[in-house]
């Protein structure tokens, strides 16, 4: 399992437009259509599987919001701060 990371660890390594609620970090992405979103989203899905990882993904017209959490843990780890990452570089 692993380890939770304390909250000035969560503050000081969450990527830029991520938000902390909770024991989920979340970030909106905005897109210009429904579709470039749901494009998006199944990006999203392939990175998430590849690291074994998976995120809560809710897809409305011209967002897709992602919360993340580590469900075994309890709470934010490494890997939540790890695929938010990921997502932003897949979203640039």
């Amino acid at each position: 399992m692993t380890d939770l990371l304390s909250d000035e660890a969560i503050e000081t390594q969450l990527p830029d437009d991520w938000n902390r609620q909770g024991n989920e970090i979340v970030r909106v992405y905005d897109f210009d259509s429904y579709l470039d979103g749901v494009g998006f989203a199944a990006g999203a899905g392939g990175v998430a599987e590849e690291a074994w990882h998976h995120p809560e993904m809710t897809i409305t017209w011209g967002e897709v919001e992602v919360r993340l959490t580590t469900h075994d843990a309890g709470g934010i780890t490494h890997n939540d701060i790890d695929l938010a990452q990921r997502l932003d570089d897949i979203y640039e």
